[in-house]
């Protein structure tokens, strides 16, 4: 099996459910908290948003920014996202992130929730877009869910990748990827590709600042997890 009728689906979902993408963070105080997170992050200079939704965190991305580029795959929530981010700072481009490529090198790389939307097997060529997308010096700077996350979700057995199903007002169901990292495993993956990370868990979530291998070798991996 592949993956692509997945991804398809989880593309669609977050199509469908624009309208309902923000309740979350409406309903849920622990997300609310985890979006003041940026103000204490290494977050400067030309910064690139995957996956960027609706635009929760574009806006605070933008306040500690030269620029931002925002990515998402899907029009309905970018459209959201614009009328939610009036800063002239900011540039949205509708692209699907596992074919895009960035066109220009940033100084920070920037995703919430998204790197649980990528197939373990796409992982290594999905790290080695960012470490394209990054300027040197530049870090790569990510949010998520972890594993306490599952409890919340309906698991799917027998998928071409980890999966969830995901549920809509209208009744309509929907298969999308939903990887559960664990921070010390990421960690472990993420030295294993000669990337230096850092990673600390909060509330159920994890917040991971990562620096590209080097040009001269993939050999500088460590990882610090807390």
């Amino acid at each position: 099996m592949n993956d692509d009728a997945l991804l398809a689906e989880q593309r669609a979902y977050y199509s469908a459910g624009a309208a309902e993408y923000d309740r979350p963070y409406a309903e849920h105080e622990a997300l609310r908290e985890l979006l003041t997170v940026v103000d204490d992050l290494p977050i400067t200079g030309d910064v690139l948003e995957l996956a960027c939704g609706t635009g929760q965190w574009t806006a605070r991305l933008a306040a500690r920014a030269r620029s931002v580029t925002a990515v998402d795959a899907a029009t309905e929530v970018l459209a959201l996202a614009r009328a939610r981010t009036a800063s002239p700072s900011v540039r949205f481009v509708e692209a699907d992130l596992f074919e895009w490529r960035p066109p220009r090198r940033y100084d920070t790389v920037f995703f919430a929730f998204w790197l649980s939307h990528v197939p373990p097997t796409r992982l290594p060529d999905f790290w080695n877009t960012v470490a394209a997308a990054l300027a040197p010096g530049g870090k790569a700077i990510f949010i998520d869910d972890g594993p306490e996350a599952a409890a919340y979700e309906e698991v799917l057995p027998n998928q071409p990748a980890p999966a969830a199903l995901r549920r809509l007002d209208d009744g309509s169901q929907y298969r999308i990827v939903k990887v559960f990292h664990d921070a010390q495993t990421l960690a472990a993956d993420l030295t294993a590709l000669g990337w230096a990370a850092r990673i600390r868990t909060m509330a159920g979530h994890f917040v991971g600042i990562a620096e590209p291998p080097t040009a001269t070798g993939r050999g500088n991996g460590r990882a610090i997890v807390g």
